[in-house]
């Protein structure tokens, strides 16, 4: 057998990962994970660039490919389509030099078991290369193909926010910044800042998470000052504003509700030791492992429980808590540029039943919380049916519930940070009062 040509493997792998997405509705990271065989160190960042960017613009890629094949695929060769669309982003948007490009995806129909697709494939990817500049204008005359988004989530986009929802699709489709989140029970952030130049790497910090600090550029976490030792982790911005939101103090019993990963359980750890207990819930286990790993990667510890946040009767102990973060199941719309695939993968029934389950647990919850407590609903989303419609739906039924503004950062019924706003991701927080006597 003829030895592949060089890149000829990460292209298959990207296909196949990409295939792995649209058609058996895996994650993207999952599917990177189960590729085999899989691809030599030196070639992962081709792999991921490939896979990321032919997920994150896989609409209008697909509509490109369609407009250059002279008849459909068949259904058995639906893998081609992946392919395809894993070389027409080397030729739009990767340096690649094109020859190159084409020369190696073409090779890549044989490891993919379809070696007689040789040639189709190469008369596509060279017809783009001919072609592009009026297909491409073609393809980009409507709005929700030249973003890739489909049209559903388009349309929501454009009816919740006529006036930024092309410049949001656009912050979608960029590629994310690494924020850093300081652990301030060891260091500060500018001592941490100073170390991270004495290696080499810049970063700027953020004016209102006190603990961020976003690299110019992404590094593995093993390069970071003190990542083993529990120095820093790796978390947006905007979910770093949860911790001072919720604001726990000395005594407090904490409940972070659908705690899985656990970015925000260790944060609230580090910026307040004290607290009584903090009980981390997740319907996962496996997740919830990882969280605990977590945990003692930076020496804390929390009580957590495998339970439903919408059925407390199987796991609560009866005592109430005095702070309660729900980070509410949602349509992630709002980090899509770290998670593309949410375009493929997500349906607008989806939201539907996601409104019903944050409603649900919302009601669940509320019932555990103290008189006097506070609870803090928050979302990666942007979509308003999951947040402001939300929280205005729960305060009408639940005369005991006040809003709490503890700055004109958060703002009736909540604040909306949008996908790139001061380079966050797309997230809503939503303080919430429990009146100092029981309802």
């Amino acid at each position: 057998m003829t030895r592949p040509a060089a890149g000829t493997l990460p292209r298959a792998q990207a296909a196949r990962a990409v295939h792995a997405v649209r058609v058996h509705g895996r994650s993207l990271d999952d599917a990177l994970a189960e590729v085999a065989p899989p691809v030599a160190a030196r070639d992962q960042p081709l792999l991921r660039a490939l896979a990321y960017g032919a997920v994150r613009w896989h609409r209008r890629l697909a509509a490109i490919t369609d407009g250059l094949l002279a008849r459909p695929l068949k259904p058995r060769d639906a893998i081609l389509a992946d392919l395809i669309a894993v070389g027409l982003f080397q030729l739009e948007s990767m340096r690649v030099p094109p020859r190159a490009a084409v020369h190696a995806t073409v090779a890549a129909t044989e490891l993919l078991g379809r070696p007689q697709a040789r040639g189709l494939v190469n008369a596509v990817l060279r017809r783009w290369q001919r072609e592009h500049a009026a297909l491409a204008a073609r393809i980009d005359a409507t709005p929700a193909l030249r973003h890739a988004f489909p049209d559903w989530l388009y349309a929501a986009l454009a009816e919740d926010w006529p006036a930024e929802h092309a410049a949001l699709a656009a912050a979608s489709n960029a590629a994310p910044p690494m924020w850093l989140r300081v652990n301030t029970a060891r260091t500060t952030r500018e001592a941490y800042a100073a170390r991270l130049a004495a290696a080499g790497l810049g970063a700027t910090a953020h004016p209102e998470a006190p603990a961020a600090l976003c690299l110019d550029h992404p590094v593995d976490v093993d390069v970071l000052p003190g990542w083993a030792d529990g120095d820093v982790s790796v978390q947006d911005a905007a979910a770093q504003l949860a911790a001072s939101l919720l604001a726990p103090a000395q005594g407090h019993r904490v409940l972070d509700a659908c705690a899985a990963p656990g970015g925000k359980a260790a944060h609230l750890l580090e910026t307040t030791p004290e607290i009584a207990e903090l009980l981390a819930l997740d319907t996962s286990a496996r997740r919830l492992a990882e969280l605990e790993r977590g945990l003692a990667r930076l020496n804390l510890r929390a009580h957590c429980i495998v339970g439903d946040a919408a059925r407390p009767a199987d796991w609560w102990d009866g005592r109430r808590f005095d702070r309660i973060l729900i980070d509410a199941p949602c349509s992630a719309t709002g980090v899509i540029r770290r998670h593309p695939d949410i375009k493929l993968l997500r349906r607008a029934q989806d939201v539907t039943r996601l409104v019903g389950l944050q409603s649900a647990i919302l009601a669940a919850l509320w019932p555990l919380l103290a008189p006097g407590g506070r609870l803090v609903y928050a979302t990666c989303s942007i979509l308003r049916r999951e947040n402001d419609e939300q929280i205005a739906a729960f305060l009408q039924h639940t005369p005991e519930a006040m809003l709490v503004s503890r700055s004109s950062a958060i703002l009736p019924p909540g604040r909306q940070i949008m996908t790139g706003e001061t380079n966050m991701d797309g997230f809503y927080y939503a303080c919430l009062q429990h009146s100092p006597t029981k309802a």
